[in-house]
Formats: C-alpha cells, sequence, structure tokens
C-alpha cells in the first residue's frame, strides 16, 4: 500500500467561534498561502489509516475568551452568518499523481450533538497529553478528569490497550 500525502486541512471558523487551537500538529502547521500549493508537503497518512484533529474552540460570549477582538475585521466577514461552527478544507494527493483534490464540508452546531464514544475517547487522550506536557491552558481539567473520560468511553477493547492507557492515566495521577 502506498501513502496518500495530505497537503494540509484548514479550517476557516464562523461568527459563532470567538477563537479556537488545534491541539497536536504543531509542527505541522501551514502559512495559509501554502494551503493550495501542491509542492509544500504537509505529511503524509498510510493507505487505509485515519487523523483526528481536534480543535479546542471557545464560543462568542464566553467569559473563557483569552484574545481580545481583531479591531479591523472586513465588513463582510461580519455580515456572514452561515450558522456554522467552521468550515474545514482539505487537500490530498493519490500516490503517484502531482496535483492534489480538494474536499470540502461545513461543520455545523448539529455535528456536535451526540458526539461518539471514538470522539470523546481521543478527546480523554489529547486531554491526557496536554496535561503531561504542562500545557498552562488546561483550566483546571486533571488527570482524573481524563481518566474518567478515557474509563467511560473506552469501549470495545480487543487487544487492552485502551485499559493499558487507563492504568497508565491512574499511574500518572497517583504521582500527582
Amino acid at each position: 500500500m502506498e501513502n496518500i500525502e495530505l497537503n494540509s486541512f484548514l479550517t476557516d471558523f464562523g461568527n459563532a467561534i470567538a477563537e479556537y487551537r488545534l491541539i497536536g500538529y504543531e509542527t505541522r502547521a501551514l502559512n495559509r498561502e501554502d494551503f493550495n500549493n501542491d509542492a509544500v508537503d504537509a505529511g503524509e497518512i498510510g493507505a487505509g489509516h485515519t487523523v483526528t484533529a481536534i480543535y479546542e474552540i471557545t464560543p462568542v460570549g464566553s467569559p473563557a475568551v483569552m484574545v481580545d477582538e481583531l479591531r479591523y475585521g472586513t465588513e463582510e466577514a461580519a455580515r456572514i452568518n452561515t450558522g456554522e461552527y467552521a468550515f474545514l478544507k482539505l487537500r490530498y494527493k493519490n500516490p503517484g499523481e502531482d496535483s492534489s483534490n480538494l474536499i470540502t464540508t461545513p461543520i455545523t452546531p448539529e455535528a456536535n450533538a451526540g458526539l461518539s464514544g471514538e470522539a470523546q475517547f481521543a478527546a480523554a487522550v489529547a486531554g491526557f497529553g496536554q496535561i503531561l506536557r504542562g500545557d498552562n491552558l488546561m483550566h483546571g481539567w486533571t488527570i482524573e478528569d481524563a481518566r474518567a473520560l478515557a474509563q467511560t468511553n473506552k469501549g470495545e477493547d480487543r487487544f487492552g490497550y485502551r485499559g493499558e492507557l487507563v492504568t497508565l492515566m491512574r499511574l500518572a495521577e497517583s504521582l500527582g
């Protein structure tokens, strides 16, 4: 199996979101102008594999907003009210091809309803990683919180890896 070259994903957040941050992938960040440039590589995903991108979002009007509103926004951007949280753009190249293909999809508030156990387990893993690296944006979220979320959403654990992670979280919790 050959690798599919994933050029990037870029999200434009709608007027319901005040700020956001992508968790992980810091070393693969692209400049906006490089998204459409097929010569710029942002990483590869092997055939049959998946990648999960987790964004932390802060809704407009939330007391958790940390960054001041931009003084000079465009009038057009202020008028647009699509009801979307974000708009996802993904570029990929098939093996042996030089030109990328584009996939786009809106992300609506309904997409957030009833997150699957898989997504919640992924959020627990991401949160645990952020805590271990000393992220100062966890706002009181603890290893105990990550462990409880992982335990609740462990799902089918065919090889026991998820259970091992919960045990590792419990050990990290005991270390204080």
